[in-house]
C-alpha cells in the first residue's frame, strides 16, 4: 500500500522530473513511420514517442475532430440525432476511387446520427462535409469551428483547413495533439464513443466495414479512427483498455494498413506489459479538513477537483508515497474550488505527480465579534 504523508506549509511547486531508476524499462519497439506517441488515458502520462509534434498531414485523422464536433452538439442538444441533414452537390460524393464515401444520395436528406456513424465506421468524406454545411453554413467555416476547438483543448501543433483530411498545405496536426483530442472524445463523448468500436455500417444498401483491423483480431481495442492519403501514409490513432488501464496509440505516416495495424499493435502490447497505472485519489474525497480563520466555519474540506492517477513501472505501485502540502494560514472568505495546497506523489524519493487541492465547499466570512476573535486567538498562538 502507498504511504501517506500530510505536511503543512505551502512551497514552490516541485518541478523535478520524473525518475524510475528502480525499475529497469526495455525499450520501446522500433518503428518505421513518421511519428507516433503512446499515452496513458488517466494520467496522461506519455510513455513512449517519436516526433510526436511533428506537424504532418493527418489523412482521415481529421473526422476525429470533425465527430467530436458533432457529438458535442447532440450532447448540448443545439442538434438532434434525428434532425435531417442535406447532401448537397458540393458534399456529395460522385463514386470515385479517389475518397472514402459513405453514398448518400444528392439532394437526399440524412439523419444527422446515421452520417456520424458515416463519419466514424465508413470514414465518409459526404458526410463529414454534410455536416460541416448543416452546423457552419459551409466546410471553410466548419474549418474554423475545429481551430477553435482544437484551441480550446490545447492542440498546439495543429491547423484544419477543411472537415475530411484531404492534402492541403494549411492542413496538419500532430501525433500528439491527436491523441489529445482522442482523450477529449472518450472523455467527453462517453455517450457515442461506442461508435467507434462498431465494425461495419449499412446505408443506403451499401454495408461497409470498419478500416480499423485492430477491432477484428483485439478485443481490448475499442476505437477510434484510421486515415490514408499519399501525403499522409497510413495513420491509425487507436485506443485499448485491458483490465482498468486505458491506454491511447497514434501512428502516423506507417507504409501500409498492416504496418499500423502491427506497429499499434506493438506499441499497446509494450506498453501495457511494462507499465501500470494506480488511481492516487477520487476526485471530491476528503482529504484533510485544516482550520480557517475568520470564517463561518472553523475547518473547511479539502481534496481534489478531478481524480489524480499516475502511471509507473509494474511492481512500483507499493511504493508510492502521497503527501499533502497546504497553505501556512487559511483566511475566509474560501471559495469552493479554490486552490488551497497541493498533493504529490512521490516515488523512490523523486516526486512524480502533483495536482492542486482545493477547498470543497465554501466558507463564508463570519460576523465582526467573532473576527476580531479570532484574530486574537492568532495573534497569541504565534507567539507560542
Amino acid at each position: 500500500m502507498s504511504r501517506f504523508i500530510l505536511t503543512l506549509g505551502f512551497t514552490a511547486l516541485i518541478s523535478a522530473a520524473p525518475s524510475f531508476a528502480a525499475t529497469i524499462i526495455p525499450a520501446p519497439p522500433a518503428l518505421e513511420n513518421k511519428a507516433f506517441i503512446l499515452m496513458d488515458y488517466d494520467s496522461g502520462k506519455v510513455l513512449a514517442e517519436s516526433n510526436s509534434h511533428v506537424h504532418l498531414a493527418p489523412a482521415s485523422l481529421t473526422k476525429m475532430m470533425t465527430s467530436f464536433i458533432v457529438e458535442q452538439k447532440l450532447l448540448k442538444g443545439t442538434l438532434k440525432e434525428q434532425d435531417p441533414v442535406l447532401m448537397s452537390e458540393s458534399a456529395w460524393c460522385r463514386g470515385t476511387s479517389a475518397e472514402s464515401c459513405m453514398y448518400v444520395p444528392l439532394n437526399s436528406y440524412t439523419p444527422a446520427l446515421d452520417l456520424l456513424r458515416g463519419v466514424i465506421i465508413q470514414s465518409g468524406n459526404d458526410a463529414s462535409k454534410a455536416l460541416a454545411e448543416h452546423l457552419a453554413g459551409s466546410e471553410p467555416a466548419f474549418a474554423e469551428v475545429m481551430n477553435g476547438e482544437a484551441k480550446r483543448l490545447g492542440m498546439k501543433d495543429t491547423n484544419f483547413a477543411n472537415a475530411t483530411g484531404l492534402s492541403d498545405p494549411n492542413h496538419y496536426s500532430s501525433a500528439a495533439d491527436l491523441a489529445t483530442l482522442a482523450h477529449a472524445i472518450i472523455k467527453d463523448s462517453s455517450k457515442y464513443y461506442p461508435i467507434y468500436s462498431e465494425k461495419e455500417f449499412t446505408f443506403n444498401n451499401i454495408k461497409q466495414g470498419n478500416r480499423n483491423a485492430l477491432l477484428f483480431t483485439d478485443p481490448t481495442v475499442d476505437g477510434l479512427k484510421t486515415g490514408h492519403t499519399d501525403d499522409a501514409g497510413y495513420c491509425l490513432t487507436a485506443s485499448s483498455k485491458r483490465g482498468a488501464m486505458r491506454l491511447i496509440s497514434v501512428v502516423m505516416g506507417t507504409s501500409s494498413m498492416q504496418d499500423r495495424a502491427d506497429q499499434t499493435r506493438a506499441l499497446f502490447n509494450w506498453g501495457f506489459s511494462n507499465y501500470e497505472t494506480a488511481l492516487i485519489r477520487p476526485k471530491s474525497q476528503e482529504l484533510s479538513k485544516p482550520v480557517v480563520w475568520f470564517g463561518q466555519s472553523d475547518h473547511v474540506s479539502v481534496g481534489l477537483a478531478n481524480d489524480m492517477s499516475v502511471t509507473l513501472p509494474r511492481g512500483e505501485k507499493d511504493k508510492l508515497q502521497i503527501s499533502l502540502q497546504l497553505a501556512t494560514s487559511l483566511d475566509a472568505p474560501i471559495k469552493q474550488g479554490q486552490e488551497v495546497g497541493k498533493i504529490i506523489a512521490s516515488l523512490n524519493g523523486q516526486p512524480i505527480a502533483e495536482q492542486a487541492l482545493v477547498a470543497l465547499q465554501p466558507v463564508e466570512e463570519a460576523n465582526f465579534f467573532v473576527r476580531m476573535w479570532h484574530g486574537v486567538k492568532r495573534f497569541f498562538s504565534n507567539l507560542f
